[in-house]
């Protein structure tokens, strides 16, 4: 299989969930799964920590009960807080939003299934694996997967979905990208040189 061929077959990218904190504070990572096999073997921790870095920033500006998608590109970032616990998906611009929705209901009714209430008392990043995710990750890159899932989840049909343009659009007023880029824990000073290179050259880091 040529690199077109499984750059068009991937989908989904990465799936995280989050605990998003109302006192405002950076969200905890529960869990994460991604694939980064079409990007360059040294390209692959930066994107790694791209993920992160974006998806906690996505995650701290949705709010309790929205849902809303950022445009980047050729992909979409796309989020969903229930009440505190919220899931992200990094995904191809092609992949139906309606869909991309069904996915994170989906793997949120699975971590309170699996995990109950106790992601609220947690403080730090998890670093198991949640086997899930992975499989998540893998079963839903076929959209038809996610339609299925449409079918039981009717709620949707009435979900206002918010769409901004860009990741600047979703931060507040004042606020910018490359200085949060600066201050993040998330990126080492590798990620954030090559993050600094890639938009001097626009190709923005193919994942920011």
């Amino acid at each position: 299989m040529g690199l077109r061929e499984r750059e068009r077959e991937m989908k989904i990218t990465a799936l995280l969930v989050l605990k998003c904190n109302p006192d405002g504070s950076d969200p905890v990572i529960l869990a994460n799964a991604s694939d980064v096999t079409r990007f360059g073997y040294f390209q692959r921790p930066s994107v790694r920590e791209f993920i992160v870095f974006v998806g906690r920033t996505v995650a701290k500006r949705t709010p309790p009960g929205q849902r809303q998608s950022v445009q980047h590109e050729e992909y979409k970032v796309h989020s969903y807080n229930r009440n505190g616990l919220c899931a992200v998906a990094f995904m191809d611009d092609n992949y139906p939003v309606r869909s991309a929705f069904s996915v994170l209901n989906q793997v949120l009714d699975e971590h309170q299934k699996n995990f109950g209430d106790a992601w609220r008392t947690m403080q730090a990043d998890g670093t198991q694996p949640w086997p899930y995710l992975n499989e998540a990750l893998t079963k839903f890159q076929d959209p038809a997967e996610a339609d299925k899932l449409m079918k039981i989840q009717r709620e949707l049909d009435e979900t206002k979905i918010i769409l901004h343009k860009t990741i600047d659009s979703v931060l507040a007023r004042g606020e910018k990208l490359d200085s949060l880029v600066e201050k993040s824990s998330d990126l080492s000073a590798a990620s954030q040189m090559f993050y600094k290179q890639a938009k001097k050259t626009n190709q923005c880091c193919t994942i920011l």
